[in-house]
């Protein structure tokens, strides 16, 4: 359990490339701190979940490159990221509690597109009859 796992999480149209180690609990992301990166302390709760969740706070550092999306996606794909490499490290320490809090399902949910003579994906512009 000595070396480095890496992981890809994803979420809207942002990727994370997570590699876990053994370590201080150190995460960082595209070469900063996680708490400079992420400037909300919401966002930074989201990445520290699977840790807090399989009770390893502390343990692993994470270094992650992300681009793509906007900040809440992008903390969402690292939670993902850090969920995948955590299972892929000790399977049946961590998987069971990772799976149900939900951090191992990709969600799936992206943008609809704008269609042609409309103002966004469903909005239609306001219709007058006279």
């Amino acid at each position: 359990m000595e070396k480095t796992v890496n992981a890809l999480g994803r979420r809207k149209s942002a990727v994370a490339r997570v590699y876990v180690a053994p370590g201080k609990g150190t995460i960082t992301v595209n070469g900063k701190d996680v708490k400079a990166y992420f400037a909300q302390d919401s966002l930074v709760y989201i990445t520290n979940q699977p840790f807090e969740v399989t009770g390893t706070a502390g343990q692993f550092d994470v270094k992650a490159t992300i681009n793509g999306g906007g900040i809440k996606g992008q903390a969402e794909a690292l939670r993902l990221g850090i969920a995948r490499a955590l299972s892929d490290m000790d399977r049946d320490a961590y998987r069971a509690a990772l799976k149900s809090a939900g951090f191992l399902t990709r969600d799936s949910r992206e943008v609809e597109r704008k269609k042609p003579g409309q103002p966004g994906a469903r909005r239609r512009f306001q219709f007058s009859k006279r």
